[in-house]
């Protein structure tokens, strides 16, 4: 049977190709060209007194390692202090079961502006092999697949790619995708091309969640940018628009430090077997 709501919806997109394109060229025109922020891609925390190793040679240290595009690079921020990795450290520094389990905390920045997922796989590729498995690894990827149209197909093969290449290479024990953002409410896309864009952008992170659910030890985290500003806003009401840089296309800081809260809680559930499976 013919689904119409498809088909009138196929309908709907030939029609309006051509404001899309003209739009979308626009877009690429006139949007504010945000520089990657400064700062540290990679670092060393100590999170306990350090060991005496002629007591103790043993010192645990926790990896972890941010992969993807602009949005891990922190795009929208001045410098990494105020990105998602800046905002990350402290918060997980903040958790008990870190403290417990691990002695110090290692982690390292591997994000271009631009990188679809094709990008991310060619660049895991390319790195060297670490030095000791990566503990935790998390992934921010889609947007740039959204907007270069990539096939549903190829999306999730170069997914499936990834998440062999991160476990097997780089000996990953717990790998963590980030949902796409809600791309339909970005400022910098107007309508009518907003509903297209977030519509592909929807069918993509619907595949990058099953892949997460049919895998061991990948995680998919749903980033409800909306919910982390209601939990915050103290019963005010606040602009959605507070969630995007001056660009009107990425993070703010304010998010990204509301994305690495959560981001933290997740991995704490993760190091620890007896909180509930973070799947579910």
């Amino acid at each position: 049977m013919v689904n119409s709501q498809k088909v009138a919806s196929v309908a709907k997109n030939v029609l309006l190709a051509p404001v899309y394109f003209y739009q979308g060229r626009k877009i690429r025109r006139d949007t504010i060209r945000l520089p990657e922020p400064t700062g540290d891609r990679y670092g060393r925390i100590q999170l306990s007194p350090p060991i005496n190793t002629t007591n103790n040679p043993v010192e645990k240290t926790l990896n972890v390692m941010i992969v993807g595009d602009s949005a891990a690079a922190g795009v929208g921020s001045q410098t990494q202090q105020e990105a998602l990795v800046g905002k990350l450290m402290p918060a997980l520094q903040q958790q008990a079961v870190i403290h417990n389990q691990f002695d110090t905390l290692t982690w390292s920045l591997q994000a271009t502006t631009g990188h679809t997922s094709f990008d991310i796989l060619r660049r895991l590729y390319v790195l060297p092999s670490p030095n000791q498995p990566v503990d935790i690894m998390v992934l921010s990827v889609g947007v740039n697949d959204t907007t270069a149209n990539v096939s549903v197909g190829k999306w999730k093969q170069q997914i499936i790619d990834i998440i062999t290449i991160a476990q097997r290479k780089f000996g990953v024990q717990q790998l963590i995708f980030t949902s796409l953002p809600p791309m339909a409410q970005m400022p910098a896309i107007p309508t009518p091309l907003n509903s297209f864009v977030g519509a592909k952008a929807l069918v993509l992170d619907n595949v990058l969640k099953k892949l997460c659910v049919d895998n061991d030890n990948v995680t998919y985290m749903a980033t409800d940018f909306t919910r982390m500003i209601d939990e915050h806003s103290n019963d005010e009401p606040i602009d959605i628009s507070v969630m995007f840089a001056s660009d009107g296309f990425h993070p703010s800081s304010l998010m990204y430090g509301y994305w690495a809260e959560k981001m933290a809680e997740l991995i704490a559930q993760l190091l620890n077997p007896h909180t509930t499976d973070a799947k579910d």
